[in-house]
């Protein structure tokens, strides 16, 4: 039931979001904010419609979802390698610690020059600065995770005669994988904002190579089917991760959804009384 009531919070936030997005355009609100230009949302639906019936929107749909499968899916192995190799090797940390930490702080989408000198096509480029993008996240939550794990655990699988490889993927891995699902649900929303940034400067096809399109030839409800195609595909893709995340993670407790149950009031404790009064009775006999 109440996850029911969960599902119909949501769509009445929306259904009031679209509503007042709708009256503030309708009638030209301008107070601070000016509405005057901003399409309505009956415009953009209209607009939504048109779209979907071509063939070139769908065109830039897969080839957006393309960069960002291959983009995250080569992040998420070199982030999980990087973040295991420098977390517990001495050697990997000295060697790739330094290298990492100055890149990491640079935003992936200023490296946009350097795929373009680097790569030979511009769709190598922007998937090298979507897979860069969602590296880092992954890395470093791949790092912390393993670094936080219990020598316990590895000692008793070296106990039993286990070896690297079976500590590996037997404890460091598994006891990890909370923090390395954290590390992609971050990284795939970085990934969706680096690849459309990407797409709009040296892109030729995709969402956010379109969208630029229709601002450059003031078709403000294009911008906006653009905008909400992102913003459902961002969703799609982040839900995917997390529900592939407890798909993976079923062995941990989770938290039930339920209403807790009244605290119990502890039972009054038995007096001393009586006893104390038997006991003066006997000393005044």
């Amino acid at each position: 039931m109440s996850g029911r009531w969960s599902l119909v919070r949501r769509a009445l936030s929306l259904v009031a979001a679209l509503g007042l997005w709708q009256a503030l355009t309708s009638y030209d609100i301008n107070l601070w904010l000016r509405f005057e230009q901003f399409p309505t949302v009956t415009e953009v639906a209209r607009a939504f419609a048109d779209r979907i019936s071509g063939d070139a929107y769908w065109q830039d749909l897969t080839d957006s979802l393309t960069r960002i499968v291959t983009g995250f899916a080569l992040a998420a192995v070199l982030g999980v390698a990087a973040g295991t190799a420098v977390a517990r090797s001495r050697i990997a940390a000295d060697l790739l610690g330094p290298v990492l930490e100055v890149l990491r702080p640079v935003p992936a989408i200023a490296l946009v020059p350097v795929a373009i000198l680097l790569f030979p096509s511009n769709e190598q480029g922007i998937v090298f600065i979507t897979c860069t993008a969602a590296f880092f996240p992954v890395m470093v939550s791949t790092r912390h995770a393993v670094r936080a794990l219990t020598p316990v655990w590895e000692e008793a699988v070296l106990t039993m005669g286990g070896g690297r490889r079976r500590v590996l993927w037997s404890v460091v891995l598994p006891g990890a994988l909370p923090g390395i699902l954290g590390g992609l649900s971050v990284g795939i929303g970085v990934s969706w904002i680096c690849v459309i940034s990407a797409e709009m400067i040296s892109g030729e096809y995709g969402v956010g190579y379109r969208t630029w399109q229709d601002y450059t030839v003031v078709d403000y409800p294009g911008v906006f089917v653009g905008m909400a195609t992102i913003g459902l595909l961002g969703w799609l893709t982040s839900t995917a991760v997390e529900l592939l995340g407890r798909r993976l993670t079923r062995w941990l407790p989770r938290a039930e959804s339920r209403p807790a149950s009244p605290a119990r009031r502890p039972a009054p404790a038995a007096t001393a009384a009586p006893s104390v009064r038997t006991a003066q009775e006997r000393v005044r006999s």
